[in-house]
């Protein structure tokens, strides 16, 4: 199965003079928790990404203003992507070797085309696959945690 048969198709995408705090609307408005930062709305060429856990670390928790912080200060830059072509699995293995739960997708001219979330693979791949893609995903950030909980 390729990506393309997975894949969310044009996003929902914002530009980096955005703010923090529109991001954050269109998040709450179609629910949903990553945003492909795209140069301009016609080229839809990729920027970067931002999340909602961004705007909750690099935004809350460093007490910047939501309506006058942009998107491109907050944003990671030059994130992992996939093509449209590449298989499930390969996509699969770029989330789990990098831990990221999503990955939007370009085509070859570098334009945002589409985004992959984990539960796009959950709903198209085989029990299997999945388990090994949560396992490798959320290990670190369990054991972790649990360092932090008395015991």
């Amino acid at each position: 199965m390729k990506v393309s048969d997975a894949m969310k198709k044009q996003p929902v995408v914002c530009l980096k003079s955005d703010t923090a705090q529109t991001a954050a609307a269109v998040m709450k408005k179609h629910d949903i928790g990553p945003i492909p930062v795209v140069s301009d709305l016609v080229s839809r060429n990729l920027e970067g990404i931002v999340t909602d856990r961004d705007l909750c670390v690099r935004l809350v928790a460093e007490n910047k203003a939501p309506e006058t912080t942009q998107v491109g200060a907050l944003m990671t830059r030059n994130p992992i992507t996939c093509g449209q072509n590449d298989s499930l699995p390969q996509c699969e293995q770029f989330m789990r070797e990098n831990r990221i739960r999503r990955i939007p997708v370009v085509d070859k001219q570098g334009r945002c085309v589409g985004i992959v979330a984990q539960a796009d693979i959950v709903l198209h791949e085989n029990s299997e696959a999945v388990c090994k893609m949560l396992s490798a995903i959320s290990t670190q950030g369990w054991s972790a945690l649990w360092t932090l909980i008395p015991g």
